[in-house]
């Protein structure tokens, strides 16, 4: 008998309890009622969100597969294709960091590979809470440790990524993993249950108990702890997920796969039910057949079970044996679970007695679809009001530079990358450390480049301005690296969106993302929400990161961040305003979250871009880094020391004008130095190529500054700052390894 309670510990609510007795026209049996909960859960059916998510736009030249499959393509010309997608583990990966970020990667992995594509680079976006609470040292030990356990294990290098630190993260880490993969773009497999009567085969690992209802554990706040949801938490074998690689892309060369997919959150009922779903056709399962690794599974665990490294393919009638051979051969389970049927029903059976039996349509388009209150924070205003009058200005700079250098979000990260491997496959041409990393394509001129970003500060100060910043600034990340940004996945990060407040934050962030979207002329092809995100009642900064790709159509013009000649040009793209508002400076020196994030002009920002990259592809660039956290100074700091083989000096003089010398636009020299203005990048070129690159300034409309010239082994800037590069280089690298001891 179905109680209240057990009604309640599967995350169903009233209302949705009778709306599944309204569907059935009975009461379900358990196994029904697992199945609802997690195709009903935020995690697969987007209840809270798919009504905001319909603003982003899809389409676009390059694209030849958006929303609604494992993952996007974008087509790069001469027959290929990219495909690539980022997923969320963050309530799995603060309850089992090692594991939970691993399967994380496994996961994000098996989307990319079960499109046809081979995966060629993994990025992450990560956030922790404060050093100071206890167990941030705990949680960065062990995602770190799972990511790379993974990666380096399977072969896929970690290229990118980034890793913030705040307070806000202390109850709910987020560990989001992305993938990039290569492909032939007339070879794209779909997760299509077509074909009445052909084979529902089952291959990979065996099931285990593992991971069941993690997807509706992953749809719910946290209380204090969370350790009793352990069990919840997916076990990873990198190992056996490479030879399930090897395996799908040797049967993608046959023609016996009629769809695929892989079975990820909810296992082998959403895999199944999904597949169905887009077919407009149902399915027979019978949980007998599942191959297991425990004994005295029931049907209700082995359709749950979020066990790893297991696919799920419809193929052809008659090619079973042959489908078989492949999977046998790199030593994996390839069994015949079912059939495609045509009622439109999700058929579970155990031998010859039917375990569940349900319509496809109202687990997947039918399921609840919730337009939640929305109303802005009564906090918001006082939040956003920042009194600069009220902020001292520095006494020193220089130390206010190495504070910020030192400080989490702005230090090197080296300690962190240097754990992944970056350079298995060996077509890594631009490593971890710089704008964004830069993967070749064998056998072409071509070069994929790929970031992820988001300021989770700018986004909970001004959630509008926050998500235009982070497509912004993922875009300018690409740019930099000299890559025309093509297409976006996201991970939208937030609390409880039963809260008016969090609904307001998802949709204004929403807003400014589809806004960038559409300015930049750069499609959503994928992505994934995590919701819930919140202990105890506090929750996360709001987190909509962007996982971005560009494409260089000649690997030979990839450009870096760090200056490179004795006597180079340093120009300024861009303008610096008088703005301190949700600044890192802000935070590590006044210890202050408030003020308005930096505004962004849309138009601006793309002729800011666009003069970058017209600028590298004619050669005349030999770095470019754009300016965020910390500011003009901390860019112009890294510009100086970030190259893996020697640091380098510079001397600036910012054209800008100066607090003190009469003008009615005087900007403070904190905010000079350390304000984080939108829509700036800093360029270093040889001198007899400036008047071309004016010229090609002045065609876009945008506005340059000559700010100085490299050299030397001090960074100078403005006689307000002088240090030398070793101490500004001691600075930026020690201080994440120190605190993590």
């Amino acid at each position: 008998m179905i109680t209240k309670d057990i009604i309640n510990q599967h995350g169903i609510t009233e209302d949705e309890y009778a709306r599944i007795l309204e569907i059935l026209g009975r009461e379900p049996n358990l196994l029904e009622l697992g199945i609802f909960s997690v195709m009903w859960s935020e995690h697969c059916s987007y209840k809270s969100s798919r009504v905001h998510l319909k603003n982003f736009p899809t389409t676009g030249k390059y694209v030849l597969q958006g929303p609604g499959e494992n993952a996007g393509i974008v087509d790069i010309g001469d027959g290929l294709a990219v495909a690539f997608k980022m997923e969320s583990h963050n309530h799995p990966s603060y309850i089992e960091p090692y594991q939970g970020a691993a399967t994380g990667v496994g996961g994000i992995l098996r989307d990319i590979f079960t499109m046809g594509a081979r995966p060629v680079a993994n990025l992450n976006s990560l956030r922790f809470g404060s050093f100071a609470h206890p167990k941030t040292r705990h949680l960065v030990h062990g995602v770190v440790a799972g990511i790379a356990g993974y990666g380096n294990c399977v072969g896929v290098p970690t290229v990118g990524g980034e890793v913030y630190f705040h307070e806000s993260y202390n109850g709910n880490c987020l560990v989001n993993a992305m993938t990039v993969g290569i492909m032939q773009s007339n070879k794209i497999f779909k997760g299509l249950a077509e074909g009445v009567g052909n084979p529902v085969m089952y291959v990979g690992s065996k099931t285990g108990r593992d991971g069941i209802h993690g997807a509706t554990m992953a749809s719910d706040v946290f209380g204090e702890g969370g350790e009793e949801r352990r069990p919840t938490v997916q076990v990873g074998d990198p190992f056996t997920e490479k030879l399930l690689l090897e395996a799908c892309l040797e049967a993608f060369k046959t023609d016996y796969i009629v769809g695929i997919q892989d079975m990820g959150a909810a296992g082998l009922t959403s895999s199944s039910i999904e597949m169905a779903s887009r077919a407009g056709t149902g399915l027979e399962i019978d949980t007998l057949l599942v191959p297991r690794r425990e004994k005295g599974m029931t049907s209700y665990e082995v359709m749950l079970s979020e066990s790893q490294e297991r696919m799920l393919m419809v193929v052809h009638k008659g090619v079973e044996e042959k489908i078989k051979e492949i999977f046998h051969k790199w030593d994996l389970d390839a069994v015949v679970i079912g059939k495609v049927t045509n009622d439109g029903l999700i058929r579970i059976k155990e031998g010859d007695k039917i375990a569940a039996e349900l319509s496809v349509k109202p687990l997947t388009d039918d399921a609840p679809r919730y337009n939640r209150p929305i109303k802005r924070p009564d906090w918001q205003d006082e939040i956003q009001r920042l009194d600069l009058e009220k902020i001292p200005l520095p006494k020193d700079y220089n130390d206010v530079l190495l504070k910020l250098l030192s400080c989490p979000n702005i230090a090197s990260k080296e300690w962190v990358y240097t754990q992944y491997d970056h350079m298995v496959r060996t077509d890594t041409v631009v490593m971890p450390g710089s704008d964004a990393a830069v993967v070749r394509i064998k056998g072409t001129k071509k070069a994929i480049a790929a970031t992820t970003d988001c300021n989770s500060r700018y986004c909970y100060l001004d959630p509008f301005t926050g998500g235009k910043i982070a497509v912004a600034e993922a875009a300018r990340n690409l740019v930099c690296s000299g890559a025309k940004p093509i297409a976006l996945t996201d991970c939208l990060n937030f609390g409880n969106p039963e809260k008016p407040e969090i609904m307001w934050q998802i949709e204004q962030a929403i807003l400014g993302m589809r806004d960038a979207c559409l300015k930049f002329e750069i499609p959503v092809i994928s992505g994934n929400v995590s919701l819930y995100n919140e202990t105890s009642g506090n929750a996360i900064y709001p987190t909509p990161t962007v996982g971005m790709v560009g494409l260089l159509e000649d690997v030979n013009l990839r450009t870096t961040q760090w200056f490179k000649n004795e006597g180079d040009v340093i120009v300024l793209i861009g303008e610096t305003k008088d703005e301190l508002g949700a600044s890192e400076y802000l935070k590590t020196i006044h210890n202050m979250d408030k003020g308005k994030p930096p505004e962004i002009d849309l138009e601006i920002e793309k002729n800011v871009q666009d003069l970058c990259l017209e600028a590298i592809q004619q050669g005349i660039i030999k770095s470019a880094h754009d300016c965020s956290e910390g500011g003009l100074a901390v860019a112009l700091a890294e510009c100086c020391i970030s190259s893996k083989n020697t640091a380098i000096g510079a001397e600036i003089n910012i054209g800008s004008r100066v607090k003190g010398q009469g003008s009615s636009n005087d900007i403070r020299n904190d905010a000079l130095l350390f304000g984080e203005s939108q829509s700036r990048i800093i360029v270093s070129l040889n001198e007899k190529d400036l008047k071309k690159f004016i010229g090609i300034a002045n065609r876009h409309k945008a506005q340059t500054d000559v700010m100085g010239k490299v050299g030397g082994k001090r960074i100078k800037i403005n006689e307000l700052i002088d240090l030398s590069v070793d101490d500004i280089q001691r600075a930026w690298k020690c201080s994440i390894e120190r605190l993590l001891m």
